[in-house]
């Protein structure tokens, strides 16, 4: 009686793997094309994701509660001024935290001397700044420092992020020409997310601004902080607050929703970049399937010689199939760890946290094995149906 040989599943990945080591070229070219795709997939969710949270880090840091509050146009279409005492009256809202405001100087620019044509105004306004607007916006001094009530009295300004890279300045002490007169720089900002319009701008403490710069005590933007439970409560309020007289020409916006539409936005390029690299996946399963099919008719005498010893054609078939799963998974481990580390690389120059989704990990090597497997079976099934003689004699 005739015993069916029988093959181990250790033994099925040991001659599977064999098979890898007698073609190293063909296998190394195409792991690539998988590591490639998988590589894609890997470092584009990965850096999608680091953004995200550092996105989230900021977000948790600067407050998702600050409102702000500015004017807009009225039927005629002229500017409608806020009232001069609507950051006190915002104030006084019962689930408001802080408030605190900046207002225009018009006609007035900021240069970097007395020789510059006001034509080259480079754009930096001058805005009055109230004392507390730091705490509100969740601003902070880059260098030097911000007005206290001794500087506030004198010609001192605070630089903008951006204004002091235009002006050239890098030191506070230094002086710009502003109102027709030098002012001192006393300190520069760091780069405000929240309040991008502080990073051009060039602020003059409240009082001193109206005394030497003829400001006249009207806020544009007034930035309010408000409990976190209660935003849309206070959101709601704002307007009629602001501007009790014609609430409809008062804008009311959150700031971090900005920062929210930039991440939606993030999330839909890195659906586009994913679909990208699952194309880059697809054709390495194709270079796979190739290799296999190459590899079946390079080894039709290996099949006929194990057939006619005993070898089963589920055996020969499962031989072939774990080739290819192999040869897939080593692409796609090799895919996972590049994009890992190209995320990694790249979140660290950007002093990002570095994020790798588990999900896309698992993901990335689930589809590199159903590619494979998929890739492999045809090849895998036309090797285990030949017929020993057939392959022996095609030898």
């Amino acid at each position: 009686m005739l015993i069916p040989s029988r093959l181990a599943p250790r033994d099925v990945v040991r001659v599977g793997g064999f098979g890898l080591r007698t073609r190293p070229v063909r296998v190394f070219l195409s792991a690539l094309g998988i590591a490639i795709g998988i590589a894609a997939m890997v470092a584009t969710v990965g850096i999608s994701s680091s953004s995200r949270a550092e996105l989230d880090r900021t977000l948790d840091a600067l407050g998702t509660n600050l409102l702000t509050t500015s004017p807009g146009q009225g039927m005629d279409g002229k500017n409608v001024r806020l009232p001069m005492e609507a950051t006190d009256m915002i104030r006084r809202i019962g689930d408001v935290e802080a408030a605190s405001a900046i207002g225009k100087i018009d006609g007035v620019k900021t240069y970097r001397n007395d020789r510059i044509p006001s034509e080259q105004s480079g754009g930096i306004g001058a805005f009055a700044a109230r004392p507390d607007l730091l705490e509100a916006v969740g601003a902070d001094i880059a260098r030097g420092t911000w007005f206290n009530d001794a500087t506030a009295k004198f010609p001192t300004t605070v630089l903008g992020a951006e204004t002091a890279k235009r002006l050239g300045i890098t030191q506070p002490g230094e002086q710009v020409w502003s109102g027709g007169q030098w002012f001192t720089v006393a300190g520069i900002l760091a780069p405000a997310p929240l309040a991008p319009e502080l990073d051009t701008a060039a602020l003059v403490a409240w009082e001193s601004a109206k005394e030497n710069l003829g400001f006249d005590g009207h806020p544009t933007t007034i930035y309010t902080r408000a409990v976190k439970a209660e935003v849309e409560a206070v959101r709601s309020l704002l307007a009629a607050t602001a501007n009790p007289e014609d609430p409809s020409v008062v804008a009311v916006s959150r700031p971090s929703d900005a920062l929210a539409a930039q991440q939606a936005g993030d999330k839909a390029f890195t659906g586009l970049l994913v679909g990208l690299g699952s194309v880059a996946l697809l054709v390495g399963g194709i270079g796979v399937a190739n290799t296999m099919v190459i590899s079946v008719l390079e080894r039709r005498g290996e099949v006929g010689l194990r057939r006619s010893l005993g070898a089963t054609q589920s055996q020969v078939c499962a031989q072939f199939l774990t080739e290819s799963l192999l040869l897939s998974a080593l692409g796609g481990g090799a895919g996972v760890v590049i994009g890992s580390g190209v995320t990694a690389g790249y979140a660290l120059s950007q002093g990002w946290p570095t994020v790798v989704p588990l999900w896309v990990m698992a993901g990335g090597m689930g589809a590199t094995l159903a590619i494979g497997g998929v890739a492999g079976l045809y090849p895998a099934v036309r090797a285990a149906r030949l017929a020993p003689t057939a392959a022996l004699a095609a030898t």
